[in-house]
């Protein structure tokens, strides 16, 4: 298996956008101590305010109501249940599967470490492979891949309890392939049976023998899902990146899931040693090399995060504690080259001081090369994991502004979030109907806070100079979504078990 992880070529680089200037907020923060318990708890209680479907009776944020009872009645299915992906009513299983699956491998790796908050993240994954189950066997021969005509939504402001929208329902199949859903249904299909091969063994056998079955579908029928879909999904979840990555992540996941022979011999036949840069519900390469370093850490990696936005941020600091936690339990030292350049431990922690001490450590992607390359595991470990807390605690609050981008968390949060639930008036206080355009007047344009506060929720994050202006209809920058939670649940755990012991 070395071997095969060798040709991944994976050296840490982490290309940055953000510089956080401690010169210029260091003394002030210095005072903000960043609960990651509570830090946690919220994360994964945001996953209930994107529930699509009949709500439990545990639901626990109580503004929202049942939504979507119908979805799938246009293809004569049950399609009813998984998650928003964002600020819209719209179900996509691209970034939903990227969801689950990110939830699941959290879990995975950090499941002690979760302590109380894993019955939590256990039932934010099931709400979603529920979902997926159906979606991957209502029809043999189909695949559907997402619920609701985003062009149409995009077009109104109402709550998802009051959707009057088409529910338009989209699949792929032979004709119509689409290796880039299907292999990533596979990988959160895959990972989850791998969650709940302990609590649950028939739900567990289920999700592994579905997970098989798609990605057979994906590997038989080969193409693009938005090739064939065009603007159903593309501008918003395009497969910009193509589909081989996420075959080579269904199945590296469906690997770990059984250990078979013949999913390792698909990952050398695909030759998935290309573009290893970003990490996001569209490209999964460096996900799918992290995780195959988990056999062995004795290789090369690359991480390029191109954007400003805080998705990258929660992904990355993911990829970072994984890989570290996978050092961490192997005692054997080992060299790692950056391109034509050898750093030591030494002249690396130098690096990391500079980093901290002088003006810029990095969040997201454009201007400083922050390259890790050691001799020992151990000391290259630490040096991670500095990065990761500067990361996260950078979201929580420890900036310039003093603004946690986390909603509902500390005294300083988004309040005008790009939400439609969050920011229209609950069933409860508002009974009537507000249909299509009735939430743009007065709700949309008001300048006044949004009136339900969507705990946990990450929004995009703050503009290149270290601003966010809580504008709600400054999308980039004020909308959650559910995988850029997802991936920040791993790193709060390893912090908040890391202080519980």
């Amino acid at each position: 298996m070395g071997g095969l992880i060798q040709t991944f070529f994976i050296t840490w680089v982490l290309f940055c956008s953000i510089n956080i200037s401690f010169s210029r907020f260091g003394a002030q923060a210095a005072s903000i101590n960043p609960n990651y318990k509570e830090a946690l708890a919220k994360s994964l209680l945001f996953f209930q305010g994107q529930r699509s479907g009949r709500l439990p009776p545990s639901q626990q944020i109580t503004w929202r109501s049942h939504s979507g009872l119908s979805d799938g009645r246009l293809a004569n299915v049950d399609l009813s249940g998984g998650y928003y992906d964002a600020g819209d009513n719209v179900k996509f299983n691209l970034p939903m599967a990227f969801t689950t699956t990110m939830l699941s491998w959290s879990t995975l790796e950090y499941g002690k470490r979760l302590g109380p908050q894993l019955p939590n993240a256990r039932a934010a994954i099931r709400w979603a492979t529920d979902y997926l189950l159906k979606c991957a066997t209502a029809t043999p021969g189909k695949i559907y891949v997402g619920v609701g005509d985003p062009n149409a939504d995009h077009r109104c402001w109402e709550r998802p309890e009051d959707m009057d929208t088409v529910r338009s329902v989209y699949s792929v199949s032979p004709s119509n392939p689409g290796s880039d859903v299907a292999g990533e249904m596979a990988a959160a299909l895959a990972a989850a049976s791998l969650v709940f091969r302990s609590s649950d063994r028939q739900y567990a056998g289920l999700l592994l023998r579905t997970a098989r079955k798609v990605l057979q579908f994906a590997l038989q029928y080969r193409g693009a899902y938005s090739d064939r879909l065009g603007s159903s999904v593309c501008p918003f979840y395009c497969s910009y990146s193509g589909y081989k990555d996420e075959l080579l992540w269904g199945a590296a996941w469906l690997f770990r899931a059984t250990n078979e022979v013949q999913y390792y011999n698909i990952i050398k036949s695909l030759g998935a040693d290309d573009q290893p840069d970003l990490f996001s519900w569209d490209n999964k390469y460096s996900g799918a090399h992290v995780l195959l370093s988990r056999v062995s850490t004795q290789d090369n990696y690359s991480v390029l995060l191109p954007q400003d936005n805080l998705q990258y941020v929660t992904s990355i600091s993911f990829l970072l504690t994984t890989y570290a936690k996978y050092m961490k339990s192997t005692k054997t030292p080992y060299t790692f080259n950056c391109g034509s350049q050898v750093v030591n431990a030494n002249s690396l922690i130098s690096l990391a001081k500079r980093q901290a001490s002088h003006n810029h450590l990095s969040l997201q992607a454009k201007n400083i090369r922050f390259a890790l390359c050691t001799q020992k595991c151990g000391e290259t470990y630490r040096i991670i994991t500095v990065c990761v807390y500067v990361q996260v605690d950078y979201i929580l609050g420890v900036n310039p502004i003093r603004m946690s981008y986390m909603v509902g968390y500390g005294p300083n949060f988004p309040r005008r979030i790009h939400h439609r639930g969050s920011s229209l008036p609950s069933k409860t206080s508002h009974p009537q109907a507000i249909g299509c355009s009735g939430g743009f007047e007065p709700f949309y344009s008001s300048s006044n806070p949004n009136p339900n506060i969507l705990t946990g929720a990450i929004v995009g994050g703050p503009n290149q100079n270290d601003g966010f202006p809580d504008d709600r209809s400054d999308y980039s920058h004020s909308e959650p979504a559910t995988y850029i939670n997802a991936a920040i649940v791993g790193p709060l755990a390893y912090f908040a078990g890391a202080l519980r012991s």
